[in-house]
């Protein structure tokens, strides 16, 4: 089977869980910017978790199939059509050869993903099928998918009709919450500062990508000293240090950028706080115009929130096996 990509969407790719153990040498882990719902997009299909979907931002590619087979649509709320008919979201959908999947505008959220019953089977880059797109490796030849490109897929195992109950669901909303842990760098902030960055409502800009998300609504005050040798000149500037997945910078002091999959992994700007694991999905599903605020979490409670995540990743997985 493959599916042909009729229209791609907007920055439609593909991605799977990510590689991991090169971060080290400037490699981010790349992968599905809301990972739990690309996993459970496999699950329905009966794929593996790992196994390699489509993910597209804000608009809906379209895609027709060669043979038969299962798919299954998860993530934003973008109403999907089967030749033109609508089709369910979070459940499994027969398709035959010449079958064509198409999106309606999108509702809710920013990200969707396709999976595919079989996997997209494009080669394994450095242990991962996932899109790096600045690297121009991994996905299809390293980059965005396009109209004419044909992806293969293996072997198909799913069946139709197996659905995820609305609790197992991502609620998505105009208006979230991020929690955070405070720091590294957030002592170089004044207390003015800090009470901005964590008072304020932030927007979204539209300048959200699987790079970084951007954020408009004030301004950081920043504690006054003599910048240290191999620092640049703005006070948001340090010498350069490692980027955790989710951190954020404030460049300026003016817009905060939450850095996400595709993020370079170093860099000369203070990390004042970084997004919990748990919410990066959340993350990956503000579009632009999101209305966002900051709340400060210890370890413990990140730590409690990873292990809810992971339960209700459980729940879903042992549902679909």
């Amino acid at each position: 089977m493959a599916v042909e990509i009729v229209a791609p969407g907007l920055a439609s790719s593909v991605q799977d869980r990510g590689r991991t153990g090169y971060y080290d040498v400037g490699i981010p882990p790349s992968g599905a910017v809301d990972l739990y719902s690309a996993g459970v997009a496999n699950l329905l299909v009966g794929n593996e978790p790992g196994d390699a979907v489509i993910e597209a931002a804000y608009m809906g590619p379209q895609l027709r199939f060669t043979e038969p087979g299962v798919v299954a649509v998860t993530g934003a709320r973008m109403p999907p059509l089967l030749n033109g008919e609508p089709v369910p979201q979070w459940e499994s959908v027969a398709v035959t050869a010449g079958d064509e999947l198409t999106f309606s505008y999108l509702e809710e959220g920013a990200r969707t993903y396709v999976g595919v019953s079989g996997g997209i089977d494009v080669p394994v880059v450095l242990g991962s099928r996932s899109t790096y797109t600045l690297g121009s490796f991994g996905g299809l030849e390293g980059r965005a998918l396009r109209a004419g490109d044909v992806l293969p897929v293996g072997a198909s195992s799913g069946t139709a009709g197996r659905s995820v109950p609305e609790h197992l669901r991502p609620v998505l909303s105009r208006e979230v919450d991020l929690r955070v842990v405070l720091g590294l760098y957030d002592y170089r902030l004044t207390e003015r500062g800090l009470a901005t960055l964590l008072d304020t409502t932030w927007t979204l800009t539209p300048v959200a990508d699987r790079i970084g998300f951007r954020y408009s609504g004030g301004e950081l005050e920043w504690r006054e000293r003599e910048q240290p040798f191999g620092a640049g000149s703005d006070l948001s500037n340090i010498v350069d240090a490692g980027y955790p997945l989710g951190s954020i910078q404030v460049p300026g002091g003016v817009e905060p950028i939450i850095l996400h999959r595709d993020a370079v992994s170093g860099g000369g700007y203070a990390m004042v706080a970084t997004v919990i694991s748990a919410d990066l999905d959340v993350v990956g599903q503000s579009s632009p115009g999101t209305r966002t605020r900051f709340r400060p979490v210890s370890l413990e409670e990140a730590l409690a929130a990873r292990h809810e995540a992971a339960a209700r990743w459980r729940e879903a997985r042992d549902l679909l096996s």
